[in-house]
């Protein structure tokens, strides 16, 4: 199918913006944020209120309730960076290592919230997500963000109604060896599919089924039918991962039709090659962010010691404006 074809007018034109990177046009530069010293100061005064006033819950606070004006600066240059800059935000960084764990969690909560809502995770309405090896075996509504093993590249969410649209990991402690973040452009990874794959480009733009983890009604269907790519008119949603399509597959009985497993091994090798995707090591303080809907990302497998500062453990935060606080952005908050 050649691009004058009529069906490939349903696929987004080459885009130009920021978020089409590959490893050799972008450099640490280009996404990290340096903290200032005023951020660190409002950061320890909050944390100081928190510890001599009454308890509460670190889902009920609000940065309203402390003097955070530099702080709120810092979340806005990361908000440029995600929107219109690489898609790729790292916070660099916060000595959580002075703080508890529970003060070190209300800091990405509060440094979370300063970007917009955030958002339910689990259909129990977890919104505080912890991403640490639980000991658990992989298997059906375990995810591997529960487990030491490596991640391939994915979207986080996709098989919701709307995908939590920036995604941050906090880093309250880092491993004994491996856990490396990966993160590649999915808006580089589209340019090329339409140039190197015009006839398969179409079929990523129509719905296969996703496995839903498990986080859903109990009674309801276990799979949702969404595209890898759509086009919202001025730029691109992605969602993506393979290994939730070929679960959801099998969930719903319906068999991959050859033109889409041919379409998600093409798009697979371009995401996949090393020279698309960059490579670093988020450290205890610093705190990740990703444009949810146009980036992927994955981690390599890890390994714990056991002993304190050497089992890694990040707090994962979802921030979406659309529909509810719930999960699937519909159901009651």
């Amino acid at each position: 199918m050649s691009p004058s074809h009529p069906d490939f007018q349903l696929v987004a034109p080459e885009l130009r913006n920021d978020r089409a990177w590959r490893r050799d046009t972008l450099s640490p530069s280009d996404w990290i944020v340096p903290v200032a010293a005023e951020c660190l100061a409002e950061i320890a005064r909050a944390v100081q209120r928190m510890r001599t006033g009454a308890a509460a819950a670190i889902e009920d606070l609000s940065p309203d309730e402390f003097q955070l004006p530099a702080c709120a600066r810092l979340m806005g240059e990361v908000r440029d960076k995600l929107g219109g800059g690489p898609g790729l935000a790292v916070v660099d960084r916060i000595p959580v290592r002075q703080y508890s764990t529970s003060e070190g969690k209300a800091i990405g909560w509060l440094l979370a919230s300063l970007l917009g809502r955030i958002v339910a995770q689990k259909w129990d309405g977890t919104r505080l997500y912890d991403v640490k090896d639980s000991g658990q075996a992989l298997g059906y509504g375990v995810r591997r963000s529960v487990t030491n093993l490596g991640q391939p590249f994915h979207t986080d969410g996709p098989w919701l109604w709307q995908p939590p649209a920036f995604v941050g990991l906090c880093c309250l402690e880092t491993s004994l060896a491996g856990g490396e973040s990966r993160v590649v452009s999915l808006v580089s990874a589209h340019n090329l599919m339409r140039a190197r794959h015009p006839r398969l480009m179409p079929r990523l733009y129509a719905p296969f089924s996703w496995d839903r983890q498990a986080e859903h009604d109990p009674a309801d269907v276990r799979w949702s039918r969404h595209p890898v790519f759509a086009s919202d008119g001025d730029g691109l949603i992605a969602r993506y991962y393979d290994d939730y399509i070929a679960n959801g597959q099998r969930l719903a009985e319906e068999p991959l039709d050859a033109e889409g497993a041919d379409a998600l091994a093409a798009l697979r090798d371009i995401v996949d090659a090393p020279e698309q995707w960059i490579e670093f090591r988020i450290e205890p303080g610093q705190l990740q962010y990703l444009n949810n809907r146009q980036l992927a990302h994955s981690r390599t497998a890890f390994r714990d010691s056991g002993e304190a500062g050497q089992v890694r453990h990040m707090l994962r935060l979802w921030n979406r404006d659309e529909g509810t606080l719930h999960i699937d952005g519909q159901a009651p908050a």
